[in-house]
């Protein structure tokens, strides 16, 4: 049976985790409607359209 012949560092074992790390989602779409950046699959949040049609009613903070 394979042992390890040294006990592994701290730092070694959290680099090789790093690799594993969920990535944030950096890609945006721009909004059919208002031409805003949107993420895909998303309601647009500064016009609230989806799909050419209107889901969600935004508010205007005037």
């Amino acid at each position: 049976m394979a042992v390890p012949k040294r006990k592994t560092s701290k730092s070694r074992t959290a680099s090789r985790k790093a690799q594993n790390m969920k990535k944030p989602i950096t890609r945006a779409s721009s909004c059919a409607q208002c031409g805003a950046p949107q993420q895909p699959h998303h309601a647009c949040p500064s016009c609230g359209y989806y799909a050419g049609r209107q889901v969600l009613t935004v508010v205007s903070e005037e």
